[in-house]
Formats: structure tokens, sequence, C-alpha cells
């Protein structure tokens, strides 16, 4: 018996990503086909579907069947949909939206399953996303790194060492209030253990990324940078990724539990719009 019968399910690349076909996400999925994107989700770790139409209703219904969604506490959402987050350059914008290697929403308590990207307009050339597998990061690791990791743990802030206080970019902050700064909320770190183990497949990964982790709990950024710098080239090795062109209707979902992505800015003078909705996950541990 094939693995997957209600779907044709195709891989990427060697390290994670899989293409899916033979569903429409706008109409109700039956149980069975639920449960083989379900599982392809969690074997592939991003998952990515062409040629869909939807609303900002559909959008939300299939992603809302993996967990509750998170509107972005900072950031405004489509009209009439807090849970939709805008991803939008203009024409003459220079930056693209988060311009870095990052973990959607590392920065809760409680950060998030995965995210759900619809391309609604996009570039004719340019405009892809990256993907990378954080399991294969730790794993790959030496014995003693590995050991040295899984005893610490690491502060995430929004206002992170290249979040809105590294980068300061109009672009990032287009939709946020002006009194932004303001908050305190922005400036509180959490702490979450620098190597994750996934509730769902039990493997571990490593859990930090460039854009929000601040530091080492118990050591100052200066001392927690050198390592942190060496974590996060070693993994973006490029065989640990793979890459998705976007084409309008493409849907990505992939897990912030064990990936990073980075969204390539190399489309200048040209518009791109992307909805986004992001799914709660689980108190790391």
């Amino acid at each position: 018996m094939p693995k997957y019968q209600k779907l044709e399910v195709i891989p990427c690349s060697g390290a994670l990503g899989a293409e899916i076909s033979g569903v429409d996400l706008s109409c109700g999925l039956s149980d069975d086909t639920f449960e083989e994107i379900h599982r392809a989700f969690l074997e592939y770790q991003v998952i990515f579907f062409r040629g869909q139409n939807l609303t900002p209703g559909q959008h939300k219904a299939f992603s809302a069947r993996f967990g509750p969604l998170i509107p972005h506490p900072y950031l405004e959402g489509v009209k009439g949909h807090p849970e939709i987050m805008l991803v939008k350059k203009e024409k003459h914008e220079l930056h693209n939206f988060a311009n870095a290697w990052h973990t959607d929403s590392s920065y809760h308590a409680t950060p998030s399953l995965g995210s759900v990207l619809y391309a609604m307009d996009v570039p004719e050339t340019g405009g892809d996303t990256l993907f990378t597998n954080m399991y294969l990061a730790y794993e790959t690791l030496s014995e003693g790194m590995r050991r040295l990791l899984e005893s610490l743990s690491a502060r995430h802030s929004f206002y992170g060492s290249q979040g809105l206080r590294g980068y300061g970019r109009e672009q990032d902050l287009k939709y946020a209030p002006s009194n932004l700064e303001d908050d305190p909320s922005i400036h509180e770190a959490v702490t979450h253990p620098v190597v994750r183990t996934h509730p769902e497949t039990g493997r571990k990964a490593l859990y930090v990324n460039g854009m929000f982790t601040i530091g080492f709990e118990g050591l100052t950024e200066k001392e927690s940078a050198p390592l942190l710098e060496f974590l996060y080239r070693h993994a973006t090795t490029p065989e640990f990724t793979c890459r998705f062109r976007w084409q309008q209707g493409s849907l990505a979902f992939w897990d912030n539990r064990c990936t990073m992505h980075y969204p390539v800015n190399d489309y200048p003078g040209q518009f791109r719009l992307m909805h986004r909705t992001t799914i709660r996950g689980d108190r790391p541990r």
C-alpha cells in the first residue's frame, strides 16, 4: 500500500519539504485527508500546495484544523480577520518583511506550532523562501556540543538582537502602532530550552534563531554571541535546506518547532502580497 492514498506527496530536497497535490484546501477536508496532510507535515516539516483559491475564512479554517490561531501581538491583521497577518512589500520599498533566518513567535511563552502562508500576489521573479531543518542542525553536532546545549536555555524577545532593536526597519513595523516602543511587553524576554523535544515526533531540534534569540540564560549577550553565531551558521548549512518558488495561489505550512525560514529579498521594484496565520503550540520542553 502507498504511504499516502489521498494525496500525491513529492519531496523537494533530501533535507526537508514536500509538495502536495490532489487536494483543494478551500473545501472541507475529510478526516482521512486531514490525517495524511498532518502526517506529511510531521514527516517533511514544511509542506507546499499550489493552485489554491482561498478566502480569508477558508485560510483560517484550514489552519485552525491544527490548533487555535494566534493574532500577532504587535502588528495589525487583515481588516475583519485579526488572525491573518498581512505580509506586503510595495514596489518602492527596499526591504521585505522579516528578512533574516528566524523562527516565528519564539518570543511567546508558548510559541507557535506552525505558520500557514498564502500567496495573494507574487513577483514575476524572485521572492523565494528558504527553509532549514533544525533536527539536522542538532543531530549533526558533536556529542560534546549536543551535551552542552542540552544543559542551556536561551532568552527570546520580539525586541531581540535582530528583531525590532537590531533591524529597526520600517517594513517590519509598518502595521505596528506608532507607540509600540512604549509597550513594556516588547522588552520582556521569555526563556526556552536551546534543544527542544518535538511534542509529536519525539525528535530533538535546535531552538535558537538570529532574529529573536538574545542570549543564553545566565550569560550576557556579548558572552553568548560567539556560540550563537556558530549555531546560526551551522543551522543554515545548504545541505539542511530547501527552497520554495512561489506562484499566485501557493500555500506553505511549516513547523516552527523544528525549522527556520528566510524570505529572500531579490525582487526590487516588484509587488508582493501574502496572508499568514500562526497556530498556537505547546510550551517547549
